[in-house]
């Protein structure tokens, strides 16, 4: 099993107040650790998503130039 990582962010006041508003009582998130891991895995969710689509592009694009 892979251990985990510790890692300290520092957040100007906009975004530290923003942070603050999704974390808590009044929040979507328990904890921030919670929303971090949140927004990494919707990141490398769209990554994803967006090289399976470049992907298919050029898979298309290879098959429109051999029929030719």
């Amino acid at each position: 099993m892979s251990r985990g990582m510790t890692m300290t962010v520092r957040l100007n006041e906009t975004l530290s107040e923003f942070v603050a508003a999704k974390v808590g009582e009044q929040g979507d998130y328990e904890n921030i650790s919670e929303y971090v891991r949140d927004l990494i895995r919707r990141d490398k969710t769209r990554l994803e998503r967006a090289m399976e689509e470049r992907l298919r592009r050029s898979e298309e694009h290879t098959s429109e130039l051999q029929s030719r």
